[in-house]
């Protein structure tokens, strides 16, 4: 995220923006290109993944999301899914149905810049719609559309693009103002048409907008956990009164730590910034230094700090599985957990409030851990796994769909024992 973004008090940091985009209406189908292998069979249980933004492993535990809870008694659940390295909505969303990390696949920050295609973020339409910068992974819906299985995608990243010239069956362009009710009615409205997808998204914001305005330990979180576990249940019950037996995967893209105005690290103590370009700040910084500028920005950043690490890309700790990829900046700065970094001490704002919460630090940590479940025939019942990466998801989905398995960053031996 831009400290830009970071200022702007109650703005989601994850998916949340606002997009001049028809949310109402279902675009025209694109007819997928020709399928490098046999078409597959639609699976006899449709799988449906459903991401609610920014749900930390322990909200479970909070006894407030009773169909969340039923749905991991009669199936599978963790005590923490570890995201990739950095811990963003958009990098781990796409790791999620790619099995790559965010280092293979591409999309390594919600912010980038690349040589060729200029500069990503969230609120850039051109860019969010451009399979080019997704390209690099191919997601799964694309696998399965070209095996002849039907997909729908409600605001997942990456399924606004054509990525290598395949879209979803059905899908909308991202409308922050949609309410998450109209979510639900949406997919299960896709799930009438014939032929029913065989597989199908399904994405909630309002977790994870709150978690970045109150922090991860606030009533408000609270109250958007309990609302979307709701929708969860309208969701459930529009599958039972169609007689639709579908595999539900429930997962949180990252988790949620608190933060506050005294834990800080302005770059403009430590570095002359004229010197240098701020790719993406925040819990992870993004820093391309200005040519001819390199060796004294390397001199002042590439070391420890106080609540900060920061590393040459070529020497980043190999635990986060980061640094090879062309569009991760020269410098890569991490703070520690519950800490941001800044570019310079904000102006004063009157109109801005205190950020309460933010991710996009170290997998490992525990405020990071996401949550996972899984019910359907598929799955075993009551059964808690160990704790695992969400590379690991996607090879359990093409197994769920009876598609080929892929070269990933994923292993399919990990989730292996929770299928029946």
């Amino acid at each position: 995220m831009t400290i830009s973004r970071i200022l702007a008090r109650g703005l989601t940091l994850g998916l949340t923006l606002i997009l001049a985009a028809c949310a109402g209406n279902t675009p025209p189908p694109v007819a997928p290109v020709a399928a490098p292998f046999a078409a597959v069979a639609a699976p006899a249980y449709p799988v449906i993944l459903i991401s609610v933004d920014g749900l930390r492993a322990d909200y479970l535990q909070r006894g407030i999301t009773p169909n969340i809870t039923a749905l991991a008694a009669r199936g599978v659940t963790t005590s923490a899914m570890r995201p990739s390295f950095p811990s963003l909505t958009f990098p781990n969303h796409y790791t999620l149905v790619t099995g790559m990390r965010p280092d293979r696949h591409g999309v390594v920050n919600n912010n980038m810049e690349d040589a060729q295609l200029g500069r990503f973020a969230m609120s850039i339409r051109e860019a969010v719609e451009d399979g080019r910068w997704w390209s690099d992974a191919e997601p799964i819906w694309v696998t399965a559309e070209r095996a002849g299985i039907p997909t729908a995608t409600m605001f997942w990243p990456g399924s606004e693009a054509a990525v290598r010239g395949v879209r979803p069956r059905n899908w909308l362009p991202f409308d922050g103002k949609m309410p998450e009710s109209k979510r639900v009615d949406q997919v299960l409205a896709w799930l009438d048409i014939k032929p029913r997808a065989g597989f199908a998204t399904l994405y909630f914001d309002t977790v994870d907008h709150e978690g970045h305005g109150f922090g991860p330990d606030s009533a408000e979180v609270n109250k958007a956990m309990a609302d979307v576990d709701r929708q969860i249940g309208r969701l459930l019950d529009g599958l039972q009164a169609r007689g639709i037996n579908a595999n539900i995967v429930l997962v949180a893209d990252h988790g949620m730590a608190q933060v506050s105005d005294d834990r800080r690290i302005f770059l403009d103590a430590l570095v002359d910034v004229a010197k240098l370009k701020l790719v993406a700040g925040g819990a992870v910084a993004g820093i391309n230094p200005l040519p001819g500028q390199e060796a004294a920005v390397r001199s002042a950043l590439v070391k420890a700090h106080p609540h900060m690490n920061c590393w040459d890309k070529a020497n980043i700790p190999a635990a986060l599985h980061y640094g090879r990829h062309p569009r991760v900046p020269a410098i890569i700065c991490a703070a520690e957990a519950g800490w941001m970094i800044w570019l310079s001490p904000p102006k004063p704002d009157p109109n801005r409030g205190s950020l309460g919460g933010m991710h996009g630090y170290d997998p490992a940590h525990p405020s990071m851990a996401g949550a996972f479940v899984a019910a359907g025939p598929a799955f075993r019942s009551g059964m808690v796994l160990p704790v695992f990466d969400n590379v690991d998801v996607h090879p359990m989905l093409l197994r769920l769909m009876g598609l080929p398995a892929m070269e990933t960053d994923g292993n399919a031996r990990t989730l292996a024992p929770a299928l029946r």
